[in-house]
């Protein structure tokens, strides 16, 4: 599986951006994905899932109310609009495919990733 993330920028503190993974072929579809992000000198960090049929979702407790992950598997593609952005979110955010149908924020669930994109919210 290929998965392709897209939709990062430049955006003011306040401000929304939307970030889009579209995976390569429909094996995704049965698995849960996942957002992570990376800011420099940083460990990764976990931002959000969703369960394969889109029933489940979990978020980090530092974006949760700000950011909503959704997925449309028949586009092979998830989401993660992003509001209320705030400096702390500037990173570049990894999409991933789990091996699992649900999964939350376990590293080693994720095995298939992207290649990221680089959000970066100015204050």
């Amino acid at each position: 599986v290929q998965l392709q993330a897209s939709g990062g920028g430049l955006v003011q503190a306040g401000g929304s951006l939307r970030l889009s993974c579209a995976a390569s072929r429909r094996t995704s579809s049965n698995n849960a994905v996942g957002w992570w992000r990376q800011a420099p000198g940083k460990e990764r960090e976990f931002v959000a899932s969703i369960s394969w049929r889109g029933d489940s979702t979990v978020y980090a407790d530092n974006v949760q109310g700000r950011f909503t992950i959704s997925r449309d598997n028949a586009k092979n593609t998830v989401y993660l609009q992003m509001n209320s952005l705030k400096p702390e979110d500037t990173a570049t955010y990894y999409c991933a495919v789990s091996r699992y149908s649900y999964s939350g924020r376990g590293l080693p669930d994720y095995h298939y990733w992207g290649q990221g994109t680089l959000v970066t919210v100015s204050s």
